[in-house]
């Protein structure tokens, strides 16, 4: 009570209206501790996310089996059930561990040293540090639950959060692991060799985002190393409210670190927010087992793949398809509509996303466009450019090939309209992937793309310092048209570059290019070397750059005064860079723009420069043709051109045309060639011979080139051939295969029915059990072959003292209500034995019981531990010292009597006599006991009346009857015994006068 009234508010703080609040309605003092108190369990407990699924409940019991009971973690297991049984899970989990284990109820806290079951036919998320369920959705082709809480997870426990695969089909949980990996969490996966279905692991596996391979039982030591390491401590502590003032400790070793990177990569990672990449380097440390960032730094520069493996972990992004869909809907309304309304005819619709990871983001986009647009698009390019920093995003991208788990995030109609099935994923369509073109980029040093109506740059900004996202939003002005729009993330803002963009839409992060009379500065971040060598090659960087600028501009300028003019061209003769002047030999050619090198040449020069280039390639050395006339400006020019081939044979072939003047032929060839002298004429002459002999040469070469191809073409068709036999031959071996699988199908479908048969029957005689146990008023425990508890019955838990949580508990932690009793050496006494053991034992009150032990025998009569029970004997107890003391009692009363006393058996044996029947007879107990009435001497024990008389007292029962022999009056009276037997008891005493003889 006094508790209570210390929290109620008193009356006086009821009329000032001060009930547990201060000025400005701030909560009080210990209502913020709890709040902090509460916040800080939240941020410190790691929360464990374990998927599986076929296969998978004895993986996850392997897991726990290796746990002990105190991790300071929460588990939170999720499995795909059958949404129409009810589980089992947490019975048959709880034999495996000593933590408590939950089936999950809706808003249940997450505690630690906690496991918890996801429940039938529902889907589970972490909020807040409470676990929430949703009903499992409707429609959807595929049902991805590890997926949907792995997310959840990630958002809200971040880097605290790990993931699990265990086995299982399909691929739930991959697209999960990666937003684990991207919040700075741990991801884990079983190796596919120890699973029953390795599916699920393979698909983890092959994101290419898995720490740590591991078997179940060697994943529960290695997250207790991680979880108690000092670097993941590091990682996973919360973010100061304020950052320090004074620079950290590591900050030179960062620096060094970051120098390998940019030595490795090509990325300066300076730029980026110093506590993220933190973070990512603890992470790795506590992976690797090391202590100090010194040792790491160590270990980076002897193992240059850990370096990549850095390089991954600080890149990993992580996205989906139609991400933030209130955002896609804002850009279709304000942005494409219009765009489609007044782009009509007027060039190319130009969209950037950097930093678009796995392409998610710009098939998204393009799709949202494409809708919006609806049948313009026939009339409107569009060109949707997605470039990002990691090359492998990039390939991935570029294949537009996703699993099948993006159905979650894809509607219906957009799977049908824009994906197509391969293999069990989905492929974007060849329309879509058309629009997108996908490039590596650095945000940080490359040059952007312009003229460009949209930037959708998502969830990249935060990752970068505040001069660098100044410095792109000068490039992100650069690149836009006048009218441009910018997207940014619903955590960014344009911040520092307010004066560059106006706002849009501000709930939804657009903005619009502000106009400006002068122009920003557009700096692109460029302070390192462009090469990207490996750690080996490249150890230091240049210090003294200002020297080698000015050096490399005068290269430059003299380059570009001095030198003749060319172009390079590739494989394709198409013209990749042009050098100086190259006007008079080059000029664009009528029609759709082109750079090919042969369109573009001028007249005059195509024979010469085709032959060139043929012999060139043909030879691999550099060909040089002189005396080539080029008509330009009215005039002609006799010129000499060389063509140098460029690249070794592991890159693609290159050529190097240089240009040069000979001598210029006058002003106008018409005029020249109406004075020209005979002698001239002759010369044209030959020279139009010389070129057409040099025709005729280069058409030999190349009719002789293209009948090689033509045999090549022939060898091919008949190579072709062949493997279309082989084709169709294989094309019978699938069909053949097919119909095995099929068969094989319908013997699974009949297994499937057997085992759900099966599946009930258990289900049926576990209910039978559970209530046969609870029914029988015996104390009855189970106890498995390691001597912890398996079921027990209501009678025991009295009588030792157990709870429903000792299941799974060892039996020798308990303490029973028992005197005397060592119950731990006893049963396993009995295993080791395989013997039966059965005593009596008495409770703390008195209370007796006969405890027997037997050996726990499976079904393939197996010892598998031990049944102990315990039987209530206390009333039998008693009953047999009642009786014990009738029969004192009774000795007592007949020593006491002064006439001899004999108690005769059935079989006419002396059972008992007193001490006067002794006196009498003068003998003693030994010789009186057990023997015939007709060997103790007395001649009236042989009277052969006596003998009929008592006989006939066994029979009748209760029959009283007296007898006279030989001067003694013999009284006798028949008694049952307590084991059913009668007897007779006799009563001798000395014959009296007037006596009733026979009475």
């Amino acid at each position: 009570m006094a508790r209570r009234k210390a929290r109620e508010p008193g009356r006086s703080d009821r009329k000032k209206g001060k009930v547990r609040e201060n000025r400005g309605g701030r909560p009080a003092a210990s209502s913020r501790k709890r709040d902090t108190a509460r916040r800080r369990h939240a941020e410190e407990l790691i929360v464990v996310g374990v998927g599986a699924s076929a296969g998978g409940l004895e993986a996850i019991s392997e897991l726990l089996s290796a746990l002990p009971a105190d991790t300071g973690m929460a588990f939170v297991f999720v499995q795909h059930l059958a949404p129409k049984h009810e589980s089992v899970l947490p019975i048959l989990l709880k034999a495996n561990t000593r933590m408590p284990v939950v089936q999950v109820t809706h808003g249940v806290k997450v505690e630690p040293d906690h496991l918890y079951v996801i429940p039938p036919d529902r889907q589970m998320e972490l909020a807040d540090g409470h676990l929430t369920l949703s009903p499992r959705p409707a429609g959807r082709a595929q049902y991805m639950p590890i997926d949907y809480f792995f997310r959840s997870l990630a958002r809200a426990a971040g880097s605290r959060a790990v993931g699990i695969v265990l086995s299982g089909t399909a691929s739930d949980g991959a697209l999960g692991l990666r937003e684990i990996k991207a919040a700075g969490g741990i991801v884990l996966a079983q190796t596919p060799e120890s699973a029953h279905y390795g599916g699920m692991p393979h698909a983890a596996i092959a994101t290419g985002i898995v720490d740590l391979v591991l078997s179940p039982r060697d994943m529960g030591s290695e997250l207790l190393r991680i979880s108690r390491h000092p670097a993941y401590r590091a990682a996973t502590a919360p973010a100061p409210e304020t950052p320090p003032d004074e620079p950290a400790a590591d900050d030179a070793e960062l620096r060094r670190i970051y120098a390998m990177l940019r030595s490795a990569k090509g990325v300066d990672f300076s730029l980026y927010k110093p506590p993220t990449i933190r973070r990512r380097i603890h992470r790795r440390m506590a992976l690797h087992k090391i202590d100090k960032i010194e040792q790491y730094t160590l270990y980076l520069r002897e193992n240059p793949v850990e370096v990549e493996s850095l390089y991954h972990d600080i890149l990993i992004q992580v996205t989906h398809f139609f991400r933030e869909p209130e955002a896609l809907e804002a850009l279709a309304s304000k942005v494409f509509r219009k765009m489609g309304e007044s782009r009509r005819g007027d060039g190319p619709v130009r969209i950037w996303i950097p930093g678009c990871a796995t392409g998610e983001e710009a098939y998204s986009v393009a799709i949202v466009l494409l809708e919006s647009l609806g049948d313009e698009t026939t009339n409107i390019s569009i060109q949707v450019f997605g470039t990002d920093i990691s090359d492998a995003a990039i390939e991935f991208a570029r294949s537009g090939v996703y699993p099948e788990s993006i159905a979650e995030h894809v509607s219906a109609e957009r799977l049908r309209r824009f994906f197509t099935r391969s293999d069990g994923n989905y492929r974007v369509t060849k329309l879509v992937r058309d629009l997108c073109i996908f490039a590596r980029q650095d945000l940080t040093r490359d040059p952007p793309f312009s003229r460009l109506d949209l930037i959708v740059c998502r969830n990249v900004l935060i990752y970068l310092g505040t001069p660098l996202q100044k410095k792109l939003m000068t490039v992100f002005h650069y690149a836009l048209r006048p009218d441009g729009v910018l997207l940014l993330g619903k955590a960014e803002t344009v911040g520092p570059g307010m004066e560059f963009f106006s706002i849009m839409d501000k709930k939804h992060r657009l903005f619009q290019k502000r106009a400006r009379e002068v122009p920003p500065a557009v700096i692109f971040p460029h302070d390192y070397a462009l090469q990207r060598g490996s750690m080996q090659n490249r150890r230091t960087f240049p210090v003294e750059r200002s020297a080698a600028s000015i050096l490399g501009q005068a290269s430059q300028f003299l380059l570009e005064k001095y030198s003749p003019p060319g172009v390079v061209v590739d494989s394709n003769l198409q013209i990749v860079q042009f050098r100086g002047q190259t006007g008079p030999y080059l000029e664009p050619a009528p029609g759709h723009a082109s750079l090919s090198l042969l369109k573009m040449a001028r007249e005059g020069l195509l024979y010469g420069l085709r032959a060139a280039l043929h012999s060139a390639r043909k030879k691999g050395q550099p060909v040089r043709k002189e005396g080539l006339r080029v008509r330009y400006d009215g005039q002609q020019r006799s010129i000499a051109l060389e063509v140098v081939p460029l690249g070794t044979g592991e890159q693609e072939r290159h050529f190097l045309i240089i240009f040069r003047e000979e001598a210029s032929m006058g002003s106008s060839p018409r005029k020249s060639l109406d004075r020209a002298a005979p002698e001239e004429t002759s010369a044209g002459v030959a020279r139009l011979k010389q070129e057409l002999a040099a025709n005729r040469d280069y058409l030999q070469s190349m009719i002789q080139d293209l009948e090689a191809a033509n045999e090549e073409l022939q060898s091919a068709n008949e190579e072709i051939l062949s493997s279309n036999e082989e084709l169709q031959s294989t094309n019978e071996e699938l069909d053949t295969a097919k119909e095995e699988l099929q068969s094989i199908n319908e013997e699974l479908n009949t297994v499937n029915e057997e085992l759900h048969g099966r599946n009930e029957e258990l289900s049926r005689a576990n209910s039978d059990l559970m209530n046969l146990l609870n029914s029988v008023q015996i104390a009855i425990v189970m106890v498995s072959a390691d001597l912890r508890i398996r079921r027990f019955t209501p009678t025991a838990e009295k009588l030792l003292n157990l709870i429903p949580a000792d299941v799974g508990r060892p039996i020798g932690n308990i303490q029973p209500n028992l005197e005397g009793s060592d119950l731990q050496n006893l049963i396993q006494e009995v295993i080791d034995t395989m013997t039966v053991r059965e005593h009596e034992v008495r409770d703390r009150s008195g209370h007796w019981y006969s405890m027997t032990v037997r050996p726990y025998k499976s079904a393939r009569n197996q010892i598998d531990g031990a049944v102990l029970a315990l039987y209530d004997v206390d009333a039998s107890r008693r009953l047999e010292r009642s009786a014990a003391h009738a029969g004192e009692l009774a000795r007592a009363l007949a020593d006491t009597v002064l006439e001899p006393v004999l108690v005769v058996s059935h079989d006419l044996r002396a059972q008992f006599a007193n001490r006067a029947f002794y006196r009498r007879l003068d003998v003693a107990e030994a010789d009186v006991v057990g023997r015939p009435l007709a060997e103790l001497g007395e001649e009236w024990l042989r009277d052969r009346k006596l003998e009929d008389r008592t006989r006939k007292a066994l029979l009748e029962g209760n029959e009283r009857f007296v007898h006279q022999a030989g001067g003694l009056r013999v009284q006798g009276r028949g008694i049952a015994g307590h084991d059913g037997q009668r007897s007779v008891v006799l009563v001798l005493t000395e014959e009296s006068e007037g006596s009733n003889t026979g009475a």
